[in-house]
């Protein structure tokens, strides 16, 4: 038998990394040199606060069912690398990560690493939940494509500038 994380493991995980990514977004605003890139910023700081949202009413939908006792260990070691590789690993670290930014571009480009990321940890994750669970995971993956993709145009936009 595997290590099975609870769909409600995961989506307190989802939660956690939007909160870091709404801190670097929101000390990125402070730290912006360009007007349309404070704008930016603050579009994505709101939709890392919008996802919040999402994934706080997903968490009525998913199992929390723990890991059979005997893997319980193995299992915790696993959660906290998983989540201690995250490039927003908690809010600190984000916002320090936007103050030594050199360029609204560098935020940028972190805030693509950081949905990159984020899209790999699901999918490997959709592996790791039961059944019931991945579709919610699915719905994770969803929304962190769409933000990778925003912020893709909104790179565009500032090289235009």
């Amino acid at each position: 038998m595997g290590v099975f994380f609870s769909g409600k493991e995961l989506v307190d995980i989802a939660i956690g990394i939007e909160k870091s990514g709404t801190a670097f977004y929101d000390s990125m605003i402070k730290c912006a040199r360009d007007k349309k890139a404070q704008s930016a910023f603050k579009y994505l700081a709101d939709q890392e606060r919008k996802h919040i949202n999402i994934y706080q009413r997903l968490l009525a939908s998913v199992g929390d069912n723990p890991p059979a006792e005997s893997y319980t260990e193995e299992y915790d070691q696993y959660l906290k690398s998983l989540v201690s590789s995250a490039l927003f690993a908690n809010d600190a670290s984000a916002c320090k990560l936007a103050e030594n930014t050199t360029s609204d571009a560098e935020g940028i480009d972190f805030g693509i690493r950081a949905e990159k990321d984020s899209i790999l940890f699901y999918t490997e994750m959709q592996n790791l939940v039961r059944r019931a669970d991945a579709k919610v995971i699915g719905k994770i993956i969803d929304e962190e494509k769409s933000h990778l993709k925003r912020l893709s145009e909104l790179k565009a936009g500032l090289a235009k500038s």
